[in-house]
């Protein structure tokens, strides 16, 4: 099973037909026919399911989409790092993390390098501290940003950042609990709450508030904190998240409480023990490392 057929399987995985794929790959429909079938043969599975209209994958072939695009996008990313010359820096660095204002440290640190190495380019990815972690150990991602130190920490090296994100409730700037410095976990028993998905009856959040989830309205989950926002400019509800992600200046019409007691998270940047890194990622790391002397 080689990176090439792979590529074809993912093309007719993503058009749903050999004919489009064809196309796409411009290569002729029977030879592409026959890799996809020597593919089943070699894996004793079937991967997909040859419709009238349509081809579907099975349970086999969506399984191997998922490992094939990881594969494929290590194999494109490896190739970018052995391109890159030693005077002539240049590649891709890869950063996971959540929605998080320490984002604005790593953000500075790629402003710091950009005039010495312009060729130099970032890709981030917003998902949560599981998947994150997942692209880690995958090598799909060259740094990671948690907001707090992931449970399985020992396993990576890691630099904690000097500054921490704020917990609060992030509502309409005319609500009743907006007159309040402070929030404290009795106000929002009664309260429409908007959480992260991230969110469990064991989290720091639910043993802060006294309730589990089932006891507390809960009107609404979310990924990206922007999103939620809309929605509590709405008038639906409150929600419990970090401080400065959301502007609540100006005419915003939003506003950020901190809860009572104060709720700060360290922050982190990881990456994998061992790790062999790209000159550019290299640099980036050590452009960190200074930054923090």
């Amino acid at each position: 099973m080689d990176i090439r057929v792979l590529k074809y399987f993912l093309a007719v995985a993503r058009e749903e037909s050999i004919t489009k794929a064809a196309l796409s790959l411009h290569i002729a429909q029977p030879p592409l026919s026959r890799q996809l079938k020597n593919l089943e043969d070699e894996l004793g599975k079937q991967l997909f399911i040859r419709g009238s209209k349509k081809i579907t994958l099975t349970d086999e072939g969506i399984l191997l989409r998922q490992r094939a695009e990881e594969l494929v996008d290590l194999m494109e990313k490896t190739k970018k790092e052995l391109m890159t010359s030693d005077y002539d820096i240049r590649g891709d660095i890869y950063i996971g993390g959540g929605e998080s204002d320490g984002v604005s440290f790593l953000a500075q640190i790629a402003c710091d390098l950009q005039q010495e190495y312009p060729h130099i380019h970032y890709h981030i990815y917003s998902d949560d501290a599981e998947r994150v972690s997942e692209k880690l150990d995958k090598g799909l991602i060259d740094f990671g940003l948690f907001v707090a130190a992931p449970t399985d920490i020992e396993k990576y090296n890691y630099i904690c950042l000097p500054k921490k994100d704020t917990w609060g409730v992030l509502m309409r700037d005319d609500s009743p609990l907006a007159e309040k410095d402070f929030i404290y976990a009795e106000d929002l028993w009664d309260k429409p709450l908007i959480v992260s998905h991230q969110a469990s009856n064991n989290s720091e959040l639910f043993r802060w508030l006294g309730k589990s989830e089932g006891e507390l309205n809960i009107v609404m989950k979310y990924d990206l904190i922007y999103n939620a926002s809309q929605f509590v400019k709405k008038g639906f509800g409150y929600v419990i998240g970090l401080d400065r992600i959301i502007n609540t200046h100006g005419d915003s019409g939003l506003c950020f409480r901190p809860l009572y007691p104060t709720r700060q998270s360290e922050l982190f940047v990881v990456w994998k023990k061992y790790q062999v890194f790209s000159r550019a990622a290299d640099i980036y790391l050590r452009q960190i490392q200074n930054e923090l002397k």
